[in-house]
């Protein structure tokens, strides 16, 4: 309710003050119930966008940076969105100003709403109300882990009240957390006290308790958590599936397999790479002038590159080289002072120009404006002998720039980082993330100092 309430007043206040201090509402101006009934479609838009980008979890344990990344990726689609649907009924009247005026306020509301109802919360846990009250069933490094990280955030609202387990022994204490029992204990506690969740953390050889230890807690009707003690194996968010009643934990958890998040990030791909083709093409003019000018051979260099599913596509460049065989191409990376590199293309490599015919592999949908970037069959081929889990970058579309490229792995850099930081972002993908990378791209991606 907060949530449509925000939105209305936020579109209400741009309409007001942009028809009242920016434009004579009397000129060229539509009606004011043609404007006030878009909030008909507008509010329930919006509250969709929020929940498709995890906006409606619990904020007992969520960040604010995520919240806000996350928020600012829904106001972004939900721009887009809005102008599609104005160029789709042809609304020329429309004031796009007064529309980038209520993302913005939109933006800046919800985003004091979400924090003001996040720091009275938390005010109140810390006094010691709304509090969590839970036992551990299990002395392990999840246990640990867990407790670690209660204790650093005590906004939380968490109070772990002691832990049950059958090999260590009565009293031992971890940060003041003590062992109150063994498991055998477990259907006593939750019968005589009043406990809110129990978190099961057993030891990987304690394994075979757990299917008596969660009737037990099924039978008192209390929230389980399962924290598994073996978080070096599955990622950091681990996902289910039901295969006919047959639970199914991928090792893996790759956001885009989903379809809306598909859907969501081609839609924004095929926008963003026409936009950047429209403003653009007046540099990509002048590039290709330059390139054909001044050297011989086509003005596309075209290179087979490895994609989505491991399938080959040719990915464009403005041409930087002399021409060259097919067999010099393949000889390796470029590197400093390379002779084969035009005095254009030296500068359209350092300042990344050469990229940009990539648009149009991306309007293709060969490629995306965000992902881990593509290599070359023979290096696929290498590194995927070499390095662990680097085949896993090709379950998602490559991309013109990514996290790997903002940090500066781009180039002659370490391949073990660059898979590091691309995997990262296959599994922890947003459509905020992908907002940030192209901000931090325009300000720390397009000179390369490796680009030889």
């Amino acid at each position: 309710m907060l949530d449509a309430f925000v939105v209305a007043v936020s579109y209400m206040l741009a309409w007001y003050i942009h028809f009242n201090f920016f434009v004579d509402e009397t000129v060229g101006a539509l009606p004011v119930q043609t404007y006030m009934f878009a909030l008909v479609f507008l509010i329930p838009l919006f509250l969709i966008l929020y929940y498709a980008f995890n906006l409606y979890t619990p904020k007992r344990v969520q960040g604010r940076r995520l919240e806000a990344s996350n928020l600012f990726g829904a106001n972004a689609i939900g721009l887009l969105l809005f102008m599609f649907a104005l160029y789709l009924f042809k609304q020329t009247d429309f004031s796009r100003n007064m529309i980038f005026l209520f993302i913005a306020l939109n933006y800046t509301g919800s985003l004091v709403e979400r924090n003001l109802i996040r720091l009275m919360l938390r005010d109140i846990r810390r006094r010691g109300m709304n509090q969590k009250h839970m036992i551990l069933v299990g002395y392990s490094r999840a246990a640990q882990e867990y407790i670690d990280r209660i204790e650093a955030n005590p906004e939380w609202g968490y109070e772990v009240n002691g832990i049950l387990d059958d090999a260590v022994a009565a009293g031992t204490k971890y940060k003041g957390v003590q062992v109150i029992g063994t498991t055998a204990s477990l259907e006593y506690i939750l019968d005589n006290y009043n406990m809110d969740e129990i978190a099961i953390t057993l030891g990987l050889n304690e394994y075979y308790k757990l299917q008596h230890i969660v009737a037990v807690c099924e039978k008192s009707g209390v929230h389980t958590q399962f924290i598994p003690d073996y978080m070096n194996i599955i990622p950091t968010r681990p996902y289910t599936e039901d295969l006919l009643g047959l639970p199914v934990i991928n090792i893996r958890h790759v956001p885009l397999t989903n379809t809306f998040n598909m859907m969501a990030k081609r839609l924004f791909d095929v926008i963003g790479s026409l936009a950047c083709i429209i403003i653009f093409s007046p540099l990509m003019l002048v590039t290709a002038i330059a390139v054909k000018t001044t050297s011989r051979g086509p003005l596309i260099f075209c290179q087979e590159r490895v994609g989505l599913h491991n399938k080959p596509f040719k990915m464009y460049k403005f041409r930087s080289m002399e021409m060259q065989t097919e067999e010099d191409e393949k000889r390796g990376w470029t590197v400093k002072n390379d002779p084969r590199v035009t005095k254009v293309g030296r500068f359209i490599r350092k300042t990344s120009i050469d990229e940009f015919p990539q648009l149009f592999n991306v309007l293709k949908g060969d490629m995306s404006l965000v992902g881990p970037r593509p290599e070359r069959p023979q290096y696929v081929e290498k590194f995927r002998e070499e390095i662990p889990r680097y085949m896993v970058k090709h379950q998602v579309r490559p991309g013109m720039t990514g996290w790997a490229q903002v940090n500066g792995y781009r180039g002659n850099t370490s391949i073990r980082k660059r898979i590091e930081h691309d995997i990262y972002y296959i599994e922890n993908w947003t459509m905020g993330f992908d907002i940030k990378i192209l901000i931090l791209t325009v300000f720390r991606g397009f000179i390369n100092k490796n680009a030889y």
